[in-house]
């Protein structure tokens, strides 16, 4: 896990604090998988002595999925790498750049409208 998080750190630019709005990326250990979220609420667990948080993240997967994990502010802001089930886990809460290039025109030819309702040019894939 730590070799893992030692990559990322080397590819990925990171934000030392994460607050709700934040784009997060998980590592997990097992199975070996990367994801985004986007960290919806973080309140504190008032059923603890210590300061614990319930983060509240919506998981940018299809269909999306929405989980609140308990953590302490050094894994959540990537300080410390966790396990949840005895797999290890870290999260971060990724830079993004400030200026994002939607204006810019492209190289690529714009596709004409579907002629008909329905015609998206989409394709469900089970």
């Amino acid at each position: 896990m730590e070799q893992m998080i030692r990559q990322l750190r080397e590819l990925v630019n990171f934000k030392e604090s994460t607050v709700p709005g934040d784009l997060v990326l998980i590592a997990a250990q097992d199975p070996e998988m990367l994801m985004y979220a986007l960290v919806a609420d973080i309140a504190p667990d008032t059923t603890r002595r210590e300061a614990w948080w319930h983060v509240t993240l919506h998981l940018l997967s299809v269909p999306l999925q929405t989980v609140t994990w308990t953590l302490r502010e050094p894994q959540f802001t990537g300080r410390e790498s966790f396990t949840m089930g005895g797999k290890g886990r870290f999260i971060q809460a990724v830079q993004l750049p400030d200026k994002l290039p939607w204006g810019k025109e492209t190289t690529q030819k714009k596709q004409p409208a579907p002629d008909k309702p329905g015609q998206s040019g989409l394709r469900l894939v089970k």
